[in-house]
């Protein structure tokens, strides 16, 4: 499909550069087959039925911006990719002149070589930590790695590394966060399981590939950086029981649908359980065998993520749903609003 399809124009004030007061106070477009409604994030007890299914993506961010030094030249550094036990892939400003030999000082006592250069730009560091050794030293002395379009100096405050991080991850490795779970609180879980809605988890280590721009004027030419994740047995024993007894299975986040998706059983049988790696770019057309609903975020103009909403629910419905959103001034990306979801053609 052309990429212009899903191209529109953002105001960029709508860009949310803060975090709501509340993780659920955020506003919550329902885009189904009817007229489109609004709520908040905090009405999704009574917006979902009881026997429905939550699924979560428990990934913990990294704190993996740096801004380090080569000799005597600053650098910034962001570690996008682990390629092993002790090194990353990175993103270097400016990166041109890093080159193979090169050694850069992250932070106090985190130092790193320069091995190799990728043709997208990125530069390959090993580090003299390894293992749990390097995650450590990473954690204390690493920023948040918010996306450019939040603007901060020097990779945010003590706010972002608190509200750029949902209150049930627990999996170190992503190097952005799963932005549709940073809406959800204990008491918003709680409140949807007295309301007989239960939730599980995956993981998927969300990385940069997923948030780059799709440069090419046509989805087939697009490809997707791989992503590791997994699905533990009892997921998956909820999500046959969930089918079981007539329920829907509601993914929190674009990152949580992959992962799912991926994990399908051909047959259309459930989803296996296990790890593995995703390179899944869902665009319209993409058939659906698991989720029936998705929690998401507003996103970018021609990023993979809008394609796959569009994929999801339909692309005149979300060309819709996001001209009401911009006309109303829904807040967009990673710390703006959120929008409910239902699969096109998915029973009420």
């Amino acid at each position: 499909m052309r990429v212009d399809l899903f191209d529109f124009d953002l105001p960029p004030e709508l860009v949310a550069q803060e975090p709501v007061s509340s993780r659920d106070a955020a506003r919550l477009l329902l885009v189904d087959d009817g007229p489109l409604r609004e709520a908040a994030v905090r009405d999704l007890p009574r917006l979902l039925r009881p026997g429905d299914l939550l699924v979560l993506n428990d990934t913990r961010v990294l704190p993996t911006r740096f801004f380090g030094r080569r000799g005597e030249a600053a650098v910034e550094v962001t570690l996008v990719e682990r390629a092993g036990d002790a090194a990353w892939w990175a993103l270097a400003r400016p990166g041109k002149r890093l080159r193979p030999g090169d050694t850069v000082e992250l932070a106090t006592g985190l130092r790193a070589a320069v091995e190799a250069k990728d043709e997208e730009g990125r530069v390959l560091l090993a580090f003299a930590l390894r293992g749990q050794s390097l995650l450590e030293a990473i954690r204390a002395e690493g920023a948040m790695p918010l996306p450019p379009y939040i603007r901060r100096p020097k990779g945010g405050d003590a706010r972002d590394a608190l509200r750029y991080q949902s209150v049930f991850a627990r999996r170190d490795g992503a190097v952005a966060a799963p932005t549709a779970s940073l809406h959800l609180t204990e008491a918003l879980l709680a409140g949807c399981a007295a309301a007989g809605v239960e939730h599980g988890f995956v993981t998927l280590h969300v990385g940069a590939g997923t948030f780059a721009p799709v440069k090419a004027e046509d989805t087939e030419d697009h490809r997707m950086h791989p992503e590791r994740y997994a699905v533990p047995p009892e997921t998956a024993e909820a999500i046959a029981s969930t089918r079981a007894r007539g329920g829907r299975v509601v993914a929190v986040g674009t990152t949580v649908l992959r992962a799912l998706e991926s994990a399908a059983r051909p047959d259309g049988g459930g989803v296996a359980p296990g790890a593995g790696e995703t390179r899944l770019f869902v665009t319209p057309g993409y058939r659906f065998r698991v989720v029936d609903r998705l929690l998401t975020n507003f996103h970018l103009p021609r990023s993979t993520l809008f394609m796959l909403v569009c994929a999801f629910a339909g692309l005149e419905r979300m060309r819709t749903a996001y001209a009401h959103a911009m006309a109303e001034r829904f807040r967009f990306f990673s710390y703006g609003d959120a929008c409910l979801l239902t699969r096109a053609g998915a029973p009420a």
